[in-house]
């Protein structure tokens, strides 16, 4: 049944292997506890175990990811399940009753990996809109609608797809799933902190987290179970296929490499890293080739829209250099990384990175080979260089934030010189990560005057604040051609074979679920003029 949407991964399909009696016997190595729910009526299973959803993601010409988790009671670390191995009927239709089944099949719930279930459904036709579901304990889940990618070389006339990102459950509400699902797109592109890992915040919380900070499997994974509850975020993923890179937030703020932000003894915080990244598994619908491998989980990817897009999905937190110009002595004592720094000698060093060299060499090969018409770099955050003055004291001059590319500015110089010299087809950067929106046109390093080469779009939070009026007053001294961080929402963008447009959709009120929207700014994209094209906003 299994076949890895990337073969060379050689990643196990420990989760999507069809369930056999020999298969669960010999993967439950005899145990009794493990293979007695496989026995008819040797154990009963509780009662709603669909608590927390349906979800598909990663969509091909041929097939598309599909994930559920088994959770009679997700709040509680095991999620209310026996340590049983349960089988689990999946089936995809052509039509939301189910009349006309096209494929189906069982997967096997595993306790080691909380009971999520991830099936790959092949053998699909491409282009086309699917409903799925699953099957455990006589209970039918949540119907999801999904789609198919388009084939290989074919130009569809138009893909939409929605990018968000920073949804922290205390800051509000998800009203803005509920106008998503309403802009109908063909793929949605989440960029990073699907949760907030920090402890309950009763002062500013419009709806608190229910566990302490977690830092084991067990406490991840009640926090993802707090997010997932959520009626428009499930609602959000049954609508359409996700695609997916995580931020910081999934494991710890601001964490690089195997530092976190206080820079703790870095084989203390790989363990924690491990838990984390075992839990995001678990709790998402991505392929076999990403399942962990302790604190380690291949997460970049390309995904194709026929020949009209190409999305390249990088992870800039897990291979990325240490923080730039950090005192030896701060991080010796393990004290909070200095965040804001004057330029310094590791600003120009070459050797450091943030994507990592294997990551790199992907990426540079992905933006040398691709034929797409457009080129969707999905990552993070913001790419453009970033200053901030220091009201106090401005004759220190700019100062920048050590977690974003501004501190890495020889390593991102190397993506938009790839860009030029690969000749790489309408190249556009999306990112989230700064609870604002913002866009700006980027330009080729070696001729910083020159016309711009490509566009970015940093499109706002779901719900996370940043309240600093001196992002707004200095975005002209940034060069940001817009931006905004009052207001909450999401990006929509559309693309075809001839042009596109991007809209940034701001919410009325982030802390009421019914809370209207509207666009706040639009931009045109056009292949002969690249760069920043404001029409509103």
């Amino acid at each position: 049944m299994h076949s890895s949407f990337d073969p060379a991964a050689g990643a196990s399909p420990l989760l999507l292997t069809r369930l056999t009696r020999r298969g669960l016997i010999g993967g439950a190595a005899g145990s009794a506890a493990l293979i007695a729910i496989g026995a008819k009526g040797a154990l009963a299973l509780p009662t709603g175990l669909f608590t927390l959803g349906v979800a598909s993601g990663y969509p091909q010409p041929g097939g598309v990811m599909l994930w559920t988790r088994l959770a009679p009671q997700p709040l509680q670390p095991d999620g209310g399940m026996p340590p049983a191995i349960v089988p689990v009927r999946w089936e995809v239709a052509e039509d939301e009753h189910f009349a006309r089944i096209v494929r189906s099949g069982e997967a096997r719930a595993e306790p080691g990996w909380g009971h999520s279930v991830h099936v790959e459904a092949t053998g699909l036709k491409p282009a086309r809109v699917y409903y799925y579901r699953f099957i455990a304990g006589g209970e039918k889940s949540a119907v999801g609608r999904t789609r198919t990618a388009p084939a290989a070389g074919s130009t569809p006339e138009r893909l939409r797809f929605a990018f968000a990102s920073c949804q922290k459950y205390e800051a509000g509400f998800y009203a803005a799933y509920r106008h998503m699902v309403e802009d109908d797109p063909d793929l949605i592109v989440f960029l990073g902190d699907y949760i907030y890992e920090a402890d309950p915040n009763p002062k500013e919380a419009v709806r608190l987290h229910l566990n302490p900070e977690p830092k084991d499997v067990g406490g991840y994974r009640v926090r993802y179970a707090t997010y997932k509850r959520d009626p428009l975020l499930q609602a959000a993923h049954q609508a359409a296929p996700w695609v997916m890179t995580w931020d910081d937030h999934e494991v710890a703020n601001d964490y690089a490499d195997d530092l976190d932000e206080k820079n703790s003894d870095p084989a203390t915080f790989l363990k924690r890293r491990a838990a984390a990244y075992q839990v995001y598994y678990e709790h998402q619908p991505l392929p076999a080739w990403a399942l962990p491998k302790g604190p380690a989980m291949k997460l970049y990817t390309a995904v194709d829209w026929g020949g009209l897009a190409q999305f390249q999905i990088i992870d800039d937190r897990q291979y990325r250099a240490h923080r730039a110009c950090q005192s030896p002595e701060l991080m010796a004592r393990h004290e909070q990384y200095q965040v804001l720094v004057a330029p310094c000698g590791d600003f120009d060093d070459p050797r450091r990175t943030v994507l990592g060299a294997t990551q790199e060499k992907w990426l540079m090969n992905q933006l040398g080979t691709s034929k797409a018409t457009w080129n969707v770099l999905a990552q993070e955050t913001l790419m453009h260089k970033q200053g901030r003055i220091d009201a106090a004291h401005p004759e220190k001059g700019p100062l920048f934030s050590g977690d974003t590319w501004s501190t890495y500015p020889v390593a991102r110089d190397r993506i938009f010189q790839r860009w030029v010299e690969a000749k790489t087809s309408n190249p556009l950067a999306i990112g989230g990560d700064i609870h604002a929106f913002a866009a700006d046109s980027i330009r080729d390093p070696a001729r910083p005057d020159g016309a711009p080469i490509a566009a970015e779009f940093v499109g706002g939070s779901i719900t996370s604040l940043f309240h600093d009026a001196s992002f707004k007053k200095q975005a002209e001294a940034n060069e940001l051609v817009f931006a905004e961080n009052e207001v909450r929402g999401y990006g929509l963008a559309d693309l075809t074979p001839k042009g596109g447009e991007v809209r940034y959709r701001g919410l009325a009120d982030a802390k009421r679920e019914d809370s209207a929207i509207s666009d706040i700014a639009r931009f045109t994209l056009d292949p002969a003029q690249p760069g920043i094209h404001k029409t509103l906003g």
